[in-house]
């Protein structure tokens, strides 16, 4: 078996999912702008759902997930490109109870750990760690509200997602 044959196979049920999808899709035509005008930045844990979180439903937001909704570089550069060009008008930065990224104290006990379980160096990365989930937040929207480059008055806000009741909390931040 080659190797192109064995990474087909490891996603054939997604394949065969999509052909079902395909039979009742309804979303063509949809415009490229968030029409709710919200930029999400959240986490890529898969026990969120933002779009049923928040009351959305597709094209309503521009939704951002990462490793523990942390604010990049990256994230950054994609909330220029969603505020002036993607409809984008406020920005909520929504992180979760019980992240993995918020219960280690630095990346160093990433690296360590990922060192000794699978042999993989990954000091090359930074994988924002923070276990002040709060302050890293705080930090975070502060990094979105002064960056040069988007609008000084832009709604920023963040809140907490609940993992275990769905709830989400406004941090006053």
């Amino acid at each position: 078996m080659s190797d192109t044959t064995s990474s087909t196979d490891a996603f054939a049920d997604l394949i065969a999912a999509n052909e079902s999808y395909t039979k009742t899709f309804s979303l063509g035509g949809l415009k490229p702008i968030a029409a709710r005008g919200l930029g999400l930045v959240t986490c890529m844990d898969s026990r969120i759902e933002p779009l049923d979180a928040l009351g959305l439903k597709p094209g309503d937001a521009k939704i951002l997930r990462n490793a523990g909704a942390r604010v990049t570089d990256d994230t950054l550069r994609t909330l220029v490109l969603a505020v002036y060009l993607l409809g984008v008008d406020r920005v909520l930065v929504m992180p979760h109870t019980r992240c993995k990224m918020a219960s280690v104290e630095n990346d160093q006990v990433v690296h360590d750990t990922i060192w000794e379980e699978y042999g993989v160096d990954t000091r090359s990365l930074d994988f924002h760690t923070d276990n002040d989930q709060l302050g890293a937040l705080h930090h975070d929207l502060e990094r979105i509200r002064h960056h040069p480059l988007l609008p000084a008055d832009l709604p920023v806000t963040g809140a907490i997602y609940d993992v275990d009741t769905g709830r989400v909390t406004p941090t006053g931040l």
